[in-house]
């Protein structure tokens, strides 16, 4: 007679943090713009606006590729792909991962991204009149999976290897996917996060047409995230890497163990290909809940989706009170969009990195531009100022146009 098998599912922690975002270049400068409310959205300088209805963007600002890559790989990739080695080397330099004592196979990377698909536009004329005197390495330019692949080339990485798009809930399943992947064995330490660099006259133009760009002309006041006035999100940019590591492998090495990510899930709305359903997103909040071996008790803040969208910012409060009941009106709800706008594929992974460092710190950053409640969104978002409070256990947000919804919890190490 066969006994049933007992296995141990390894816990999961993270140890480093690597961000290039609207707000700073560090994870340190991006923590400290969070928790002082200040805002990393400007004029969109990135190409000549003059025809565009949208004047404004979360962009990256002063950032050199040089002090993280080679000429030679500059040259050969995409800016999405310098903000990922750069926030990868980030995290590892934080984790203290030494990758020369490592078994090359046991690490991987996940990255969300879109690559550089929209630089397809630069080239329409060439394609159409000169084929050939196409750029011979526009491929590895531009490809969402060239972003992982120069990530591990460029640390040595052998582990499994991969990109992840499920739209504006891409970061968050990138290191949905990773927890995983350590889970089942697959790899002992994991790369995920995720890096996005699409605003674009492509992705501007089409957004705006939708109507889900904000038209606000004052940056200062453009992302309002559960506000009445909302009106659209601001397009960002910028990248998030966390390495995370099975509890064993950590100790061994005596890595820092900043936070445990607990549980991660998934679900998808099968509904509408723009607006959201609250009831599909509450499953997987409670999947994520789930996975993590919590119940909705446990959770001391959310890290919101928070787009400062009609549809999205409603539909979250919604979901947020289908999981928690009357407890949603206790529970710390702020959105980073307010401070950094969307950073689409990215916008998961750098939200994640914000919640390890409210754990860490004992801070929830504010939602800002709060000013006037909407009846359809009256839950504590955290508004204008930041709140000293001690948090176990931070619920993190992303849903993706399309319906496509992924949750991450993440707790502090006990």
């Amino acid at each position: 007679m066969i006994k049933d098998l007992q296995i141990k599912i390894p816990r999961v922690v993270i140890t480093g943090l690597g961000a290039v975002t609207p707000l700073g270049l560090t994870v340190t400068d991006f923590w400290q713009g969070l928790i002082n409310g200040r805002s990393g959205v400007g004029p969109l300088t990135i190409f000549d606006n003059t025809i565009y209805p949208i004047k404004i963007a979360a962009e990256v600002k002063g950032f050199d590729p040089t002090k993280y890559l080679d000429l030679k790989r500059i040259d050969r990739t995409g800016r999405c792909t310098h903000f990922g080695i750069a926030a990868a080397k980030m995290a590892i330099e934080s984790a203290k991962l030494d990758m020369s004592q490592e078994k090359p196979e046991r690490v991987g990377v996940i990255l969300a991204t879109s690559g550089m698909m929209a630089t397809l536009v630069d080239y329409a004329d060439v394609i159409k009149t000169r084929p050939m005197r196409v750029d011979p390495l526009l491929i590895n330019r531009i490809a969402p999976n060239m972003v992982p692949c120069h990530v591990a080339l460029e640390i040595g990485a052998k582990g499994p290897n991969t990109s992840v798009n499920s739209a504006c809930a891409s970061g968050s399943d990138a290191v949905g996917e990773a927890l995983n992947h350590l889970r089942l064995g697959h790899a002992e330490v994991m790369l995920a996060g995720g890096s996005e660099t699409t605003i674009s006259q492509m992705a501007i133009a089409s957004l705006a047409r939708v109507g889900a760009l904000s038209k606000e002309t004052d940056p200062q006041k453009a992302s309002r995230p559960f506000d009445l006035n909302r009106n659209g999100f601001v397009y960002g940019e910028g990248a998030g890497v966390l390495v995370l590591e099975t509890l064993e492998h950590a100790q061994r090495r005596g890595a820092p163990i900043l936070a445990e990510l607990a549980g991660a899930g998934w679900s998808f709305d099968a509904y509408n290909d723009t607006a959201p359903d609250a009831e599909m997103q509450a499953v997987a909040m409670k999947a994520a809940l789930r996975s993590a071996g919590m119940s909705p008790e446990e959770i001391d803040c959310i890290n919101a989706h928070g787009t400062s969208t009609k549809l999205n910012d409603a539909a979250e409060t919604k979901a947020i009170k289908i999981v928690f009941g009357e407890r949603a009106y206790k529970i710390p709800a702020s959105s980073n969009k307010s401070m950094i706008g969307h950073l689409a594929c990215g916008a998961g992974a750098v939200e994640a990195v914000a919640a390890v460092m409210t754990i860490k710190e004992g801070i929830i950053p504010p939602t800002t531009n709060y000013e006037t409640p909407d009846p359809d969104c009256d839950l504590d978002y955290v508004p204008n100022k930041a709140r000293r409070q001690q948090v176990n256990a931070c619920l993190s947000n992303s849903f993706g146009m399309g319906g496509q919804n992924s949750c991450l919890v993440i707790r502090k190490f006990h």
